[in-house]
């Protein structure tokens, strides 16, 4: 029976991202990956131009997947504070449940691949990054910041916050979950936006 549209491409998509859960394990070729389908390069190439392409395809999966979500929180969520709480808490939970995309989103599985792969990642990590500014910006608007509080440099912290957990995440061969403390250490995050709060004489 043949495949409906779109279905062996994201077939292909899957098996890429099952294969990268393994970060010491096979290198990833068009060759192992076709092994792994049970088909030819030649049937690769007819979804794919490039493995470059199958890597785009992962990242648009990524980006629309978080941005989904990201775009639900910001329209059904009032309060700045409670958006950033739950974009990050998607941020975390999403690389949990995608060991391979982790590998990604953190660069390590672009590794000698093209150079604009990293690009695309860097663009998105920014989009991330703007998407937390939106949310200081709009507890900014509640009063709950300082007039002069920085929140670039706010939302930048919070950034590199997420992108260590994944990191670490990876390194550790996905022993270190990224979610695993963030009860914890969201208070600690949320008590140092505080620190930025509008300040009585």
């Amino acid at each position: 029976m043949a495949s409906k549209p779109g279905e062996r491409r994201l077939q292909i998509l899957h098996t890429l991202a099952e294969m990268l859960e393994t970060p010491k394990g096979e290198k990833i070729t068009t060759a192992a990956l076709a092994g792994r389908l049970d088909c030819s390069e030649a049937a690769l190439y007819r979804h794919f131009a490039s493995k470059a392409q199958m890597f785009e395809g992962l990242i648009e999966f990524i980006e629309h997947s978080l941005f989904g979500v990201i775009n639900q929180i910001t329209a059904q969520e009032e309060n700045g504070f409670r958006q950033l709480e739950l974009i990050l808490g998607l941020l975390l939970s999403f690389a949990q449940k995608n060991r391979g995309m982790t590998r990604v989103l953190i660069g390590d599985a672009l590794v000698n691949e093209n150079e604009r792969l990293q690009t695309r990642i860097n663009t998105l990590l920014d989009k991330i990054e703007a998407a937390l500014k939106q949310a200081l910006r709009i507890a900014a608007t509640q009063e709950q910041f300082r007039p002069d509080a920085d929140v670039s440099a706010l939302a930048n912290l919070l950034r590199c916050y997420t992108v260590g957990r994944w990191e670490q995440y990876a390194r550790s061969a996905f022993t270190r979950e990224p979610a695993a403390q963030w009860p914890q250490q969201w208070p600690m995050l949320y008590y140092a936006c505080l620190s930025q709060m509008a300040r009585t004489n």
